[in-house]
C-alpha cells in the first residue's frame, strides 16, 4: 500500500477558478516526488492541500491507507519548508532548531541531542550560536531545513526552497537535500519550476500545466519518453526543437531534404498522409556532418554560445529556429552553413493537432 496516495484531487476556489484537475499520484514511503512545472501550473497549490493549509474541494487523500482530508497538520505529521527561510531573527541557530520541540513539551536533554545531531548532519555545528543575520543564504536555508527534519515527521514538503539562493548555493543545496533525505528516510514532495532541481534530485517526477498532470514518471522516463510536446519541450536544457511540417508521399522536407517518416513510424505514416506532424530533436541529439542511418539537415548558424564543456549553436533552418549542442572544438563560424544528423532513435514525432507523442 502507497505511504500517500491522492485519488481524484480538485482544488476549485470560491470564484470558480479551478487551479487542480482530477490529480492522482500514489508515493511510497522514502520516495522523492518533484512537483514541476511553470509558475501558476497547481504545483504549490497540489502541495498545500497535502500540508492541511488548503481544502480539497473534491477527491480524496489517504495518508497510510486512512483518509486524511479533514486531518489538520499536525495530524497529517507534516514538515514545510518554504521558499522563505522564516526565520526567527531574533534567536540564535540553536534556538530556531529547537524552538518546535520546546513547544511539544520535549525533554531538554532530548532536544539538546537532537539539535546537536540535526547541526552535524547539516553542517551546522560550529554556527549554533549564531544569528541568522550572521549566517549566509545558504546556511539560513539549511538552518530552515534542519528545523523541519528535527521533528522526526513522516512527510517533508519542500515549496520552492532554493530559490532564493545564487547558482553555486543551488547547486550544493540540491546535493545536501538529496542527502538528508536518504538519511532521514522520510516521503519528500518537493516544489520547483527548475527543471534542473526536478532532474537531479527526484526519484519521480510530476510534470504539470495548468493544473493538470501532464506526465508522471522517472527522470529517465519523462526525458527520454516524453508523453506529449510540453514535456518534452520542458524537460532539457536547452528545450527540445520543434519543426512542424505537412506529411506528403510519406515524407517532410527539411531544408531541402526529404525526410522519410517510414523510417520512425512504419506503416503508421498512412495515417498522418497530408496532415501536419511536429518534428522533433533534442540540442545535444544531434551529430555534425553527415551520418548513416539520420536524418540530414542543414541550417545558417546565427548565434554560439561558448559554455566550456558545450556549446550551443543557434540555426536557421528554413525560418525554424533551433539550436544543437555540440563540443567546443565543434563551433561553427557565425552566419556559415552547417550541416548535421539527427539518427533515427533521437526523433520525436508528435500530433500536430493533439500534441501527443505519435
Amino acid at each position: 500500500m502507497a505511504y500517500i496516495t491522492l485519488k481524484n484531487i480538485n482544488k476549485i476556489y470560491p470564484n470558480g477558478f479551478h487551479a487542480v484537475h482530477d490529480f492522482n499520484l500514489e508515493a511510497e514511503r522514502g520516495e522523492f516526488i518533484v512537483f514541476v512545472g511553470p509558475s501558476g501550473c497547481g504545483k504549490s497549490t497540489t502541495l498545500r492541500m497535502i500540508a492541511g493549509l488548503e481544502d480539497i474541494s473534491k477527491g480524496e487523500f489517504l495518508i497510510d491507507g486512512q483518509l486524511a482530508n479533514n486531518w489538520g497538520p499536525r495530524e497529517r505529521e507534516v514538515a514545510m519548508v518554504f521558499q522563505s527561510y522564516a526565520l526567527y531573527p531574533n534567536m540564535t541557530v540553536y534556538d530556531n532548531l529547537a524552538f518546535g520541540l520546546s513547544l511539544q513539551g520535549v525533554d531538554e536533554d532530548v532536544i539538546d541531542e537532537r539539535v546537536r545531531k540535526t547541526a552535524k548532519i547539516l553542517g551546522l555545528t560550529d554556527y549554533l550560536d549564531r544569528m541568522p543575520r550572521a549566517l549566509s543564504g545558504g546556511q539560513r536555508q539549511r538552518v530552515a531545513v534542519g528545523r523541519s527534519i528535527i521533528r522526526k515527521v513522516g512527510i517533508f514538503l519542500m515549496d520552492e526552497p532554493l530559490s532564493n539562493l545564487d547558482a553555486k548555493q543551488r547547486v550544493t543545496m540540491r546535493s545536501e537535500i538529496t542527502q538528508i533525505h536518504r538519511e532521514t528516510g522520510a516521503t519528500t514532495i518537493y516544489v520547483t519550476h527548475d527543471q534542473t532541481e526536478a532532474m537531479t534530485m527526484a526519484d519521480r517526477i510530476v510534470v504539470m500545466k495548468n493544473g493538470y498532470v501532464q506526465q508522471i514518471g522517472t527522470p529517465k522516463d519523462v526525458y527520454f519518453n516524453p508523453r506529449n510536446m510540453f514535456v518534452a519541450g520542458f524537460i532539457g536544457e536547452p528545450p527540445m526543437n520543434f519543426i512542424r511540417r505537412k506529411v506528403e508521399n510519406g515524407c517532410i522536407t527539411v531544408a531541402g531534404h526529404a525526410f522519410d517518416l517510414g523510417k520512425k513510424l512504419g506503416d503508421k505514416v498512412k495515417d498522418y498522409e497530408g496532415k501536419e506532424i511536429v518534428f522533433g530533436f533534442r540540442p545535444e541529439g544531434i551529430v555534425l556532418g553527415e551520418k548513416e542511418n539520420a536524418y540530414i539537415a542543414e541550417g545558417t548558424v546565427e548565434l554560439t554560445e561558448m559554455l566550456g564543456d558545450n556549446a550551443n549553436v543557434y540555426v536557421d533552418i528554413d525560418s525554424d529556429k533551433s539550436i544543437l549542442k555540440v563540443t567546443p572544438h565543434e563551433i561553427p563560424e557565425m552566419d556559415s552553413q552547417v550541416t548535421f544528423s539527427i539518427p533515427y532513435e533521437s526523433v520525436y514525432l508528435f500530433d500536430a493537432v493533439t500534441e501527443m507523442v505519435i
